[in-house]
């Protein structure tokens, strides 16, 4: 999909140049250096030869076909050579120029331009304003950066070309391989989802790993990373963790839903593994690609000194993961074959003096067990310790059984040489436990991602004619806000329960449907600009007689036209009072990049203050929306405490469902918010008690 990038026969670098200290210097002595297979021609108008090769005016002088140009050359000229660019027939461009939409106004019409320029000629823009791209398969060097990274197994992209700078300084001391490694730039045109697309039946990838500031389409972030992380792991490290909206929200559900809320859905529903900075971003790639997949949970430790083993513990506990339960074969193997005073159940302690024959018989012993899915081996130096030795035991050993070993050795002085031999056999090496077992945590949370059934979406028998002139009659009254009395309506067109009510706009009228409906009753202030009712007191529950009736009308009446004389008043809504039950919350704020966001979690007054709700984009699945209610904290109090009847689950499965068909349905609704969603026990379903919606102005 993107070739002319990732196997170019024929690269011009537009901008080549004979003086070192500029970058179209750097660029072509990169790509010389780099040992490129394929034809080179630099482009200078001023020079008929640079670094020993032919130089030509212009791309339309190449009297062969070109597949990929690389522009280095002051912003002003560039959009004039895309287009010479466009005639030639090149259909890869890599913009190195800065000076476009970061740099302001004039720059973002200067950007527009060039893409305008692309989409006539057929030709994809990666950047402007990057590193440029290398490419270690080919192999080709076509960016500014000082030294290239060896071959390996990580395809690598990045928005910011400084931090590229950076991790690959780090990757060439640290001797860590890529396959691609990309700078997207500005993403005028190319962007991750490209990118990804384009590795994703890559054999030179064993795990794709990207720097991410922002997206164009979430949507389809989610429906192509869903699909490229069943074969290939995809880490992200994501920055700019703020609001992604900046239009005021009314709902509780707004107020909750920022931009971390909804890329941490998108990237659990797709398969994405979060990273939360950018030495997990590493520590998990190289696991992924160096290591075996992970397939289980039952992790083994073998170590020379007893705290750092119980740190592991720790910190293999805390990430979800199970220290494995050995068989009687390998204790029993242990108690013979180490001293006395070693541990022999898992963490497997071979005590400070073991020297590399004990850590070898203990290694090999955990790793022909079953119940053993992966193993951490710990190392801290001490006057006994066979560093080297050790390492080459275990890369020897390791390389026989097929499962993951993730290296501790620990300290700084003594220990490079054992690091070095544990790379040799492609075994990352974490300074410290916690590291390791975050690691192993992300492999985990991938082997679980592959087991996972694919996203199947309940479609319910729904009355969407309705719904769509009830919308229509909000717009035409001149409204964006749908108050519970219509709202409710909408609920009922989709099969979601709803307390018997009816609006009274006098109080004998309200007297009347509480009879008819039966006390006790539920009496709320009609308006459709009266969001929150309890801050006003715009509410009254457990009325029994008529009297209760009429001096709850005139009093949440008077208090509406006191506390908000402009507002545009109904009645008052009478409506059944459900018994029993606990209340919850059920909401959907329309992000800006993923789309419609649910959230699920406790309902009432305290929702905001509490904050203990989850987040997915809509569509959903069964099994997402059972996922979101174990997720929560208080999810103990839904299956019942001191001896409470457990909640109806799967009547809440079935609202959330039915709401995220609502929302998929009519993206003109931009926010929801059912609160309370009375939840009774099993059984006996779920009501929505209250209810509102706001449109798309």
């Amino acid at each position: 999909m993107l070739d002319m990038f990732f196997n170019p026969k024929a690269v011009a670098v537009i901008g080549a140049s004979r003086d070192p200290v500029k970058l179209g210097y750097g660029v072509l002595n990169n790509i010389l250096n780099s040992g490129y297979p394929g034809q080179i021609y630099p482009i200078n108008p001023k020079s008929a030869e640079v670094l020993g090769l032919q130089s030509y005016k212009s791309v339309l002088d190449i009297p062969e076909h070109v597949d990929m140009a690389i522009i280095v050359i002051p912003n002003r000229f560039v959009a004039s050579v895309l287009e010479e660019c466009g005639q030639k027939g090149i259909k890869g461009v890599v913009i190195i120029t800065a000076g476009f939409r970061e740099a302001g106004r004039e720059g973002v019409k200067m950007e527009r331009e060039l893409l305008s320029i692309a989409h006539k000629h057929g030709i994809r823009l990666i950047g402007p304003n990057c590193l440029g791209t290398i490419d270690t398969v080919l192999p080709l060097n076509g960016s500014f950066a000082v030294g290239m990274p060896k071959k390996g197994t990580i395809g690598f992209m990045s928005q910011s070309g400084a931090l590229c700078t950076a991790i690959l300084d780090w990757a060439v001391a640290e001797d860590v391989g890529f396959s691609y490694f990309v700078s997207l730039g500005n993403k005028a045109d190319v962007d991750e989802v490209d990118l990804l697309e384009a590795w994703e039946n890559d054999e030179n990838s064993r795990v794709i790993i990207s720097y991410l500031e922002g997206l164009r389409d979430g949507r389809r972030f989610i429906d192509v990373a869903r699909r490229v992380t069943r074969k290939t792991p995809f880490i992200v490290v994501k920055s700019g963790n703020t609001e992604a909206g900046s239009r005021a929200v009314s709902s509780h559900t707004g107020s909750l839903a920022g931009s971390e809320a909804a890329y941490d859905a998108a990237f659990r529903q797709s398969g994405v593994l979060r990273a939360l900075s950018i030495q997990d971003l590493f520590d998990y790639s190289l696991a992924f690609a160096y290591q075996p997949t992970l397939k289980g949970n039952q992790i083994a430790i073998v170590t020379n000194a007893g705290g750092p083993g119980i740190m592991a513990t720790d910190a293999l506990e805390r990430s979800g993961l199970k220290l494995a339960g050995l068989q009687r074969e390998t204790i029993d193997y242990l108690r013979e074959n180490l001293p006395p005073a070693a541990n022999i159940y898992n963490p497997i302690d071979v005590i400070g003096d073991a020297r590399a024959d004990r850590y070898s018989r203990a290694i090999e012993a955990v790793l022909k067990d079953e119940n053993v899915d992966g193993l951490m081996v710990i190392l801290t130096p001490q006057v006994m310790t066979e560093i080297t030795e050790t390492a080459e035991l275990i890369g020897e050993i390791s390389a026989r059984y097929g499962k993951p070993v993730l290296g501790c050795f620990m300290g700084q002085a003594t220990i490079g040489p054992g690091i070095e031999i544990l790379s040799k056999y492609s075994i990352p090496n974490y300074l410290f436990p916690e590291r390791a077992a975050a690691a192993f945590k992300a492999m985990q949370d991938y082997h679980t991602w592959l087991e996972r059934p694919p996203l199947e979406i309940t479609s319910f028998d729904v009355d969407k004619g309705k719904v769509h002139q009830l919308l229509d009659d909000v717009r035409e009254d001149g409204r964006l806000t749908m108050g519970e009395a219509e709202a409710r309506d909408v609920m009922a067109a989709y099969g979601i329960r709803i307390p018997q009510s009816k609006v009274a706009k006098h109080a004998d009228e309200a007297v009347r449907i509480a009879e008819e409906i039966g006390y006790p009753v539920v009496m709320k202030i009609a308006s459709p600009d009266i969001l929150h009712k309890s801050d006003i007191g715009g509410i009254k529950v457990g009325l029994n007689s008529a009297t209760d009736v009429r001096d709850a009308f005139d009093l949440i009446v008077y208090r509406a036209t006191r506390y908000m004389p402009d507002a545009t008043i109904w009645g008052v809504q009478v409506q059944e009072m459900v018994m029993g039950g606990k209340e919850i919350i059920i909401g959907m704020n329309r992000d800006p990049q993923f789309g419609p966001l649910l959230m699920f979690g406790l309902g009432g007054i305290y929702v905001e203050v509490l904050k203990d709700v989850t987040f997915r984009v809509a569509p959903i699945s069964s099994l997402d929306a059972k996922e979101m209610i174990r997720e929560i904290r208080a999810y103990h109090l839904l299956q019942g405490v001191r001896g409470e009847q457990a909640s109806d689950q799967e009547a809440i499965v079935d609202v959330l469902l039915r709401i995220s068909q609502l929302v998929t349905d009519f993206p003109e609704i931009v926010e929801l918010d059912i609160n309370p969603l009375l939840v009774c026990e099993v059984g006996r379903g779920a009501v929505a008690v209250d209810a509102r919606l706001v449109l798309s102005s």
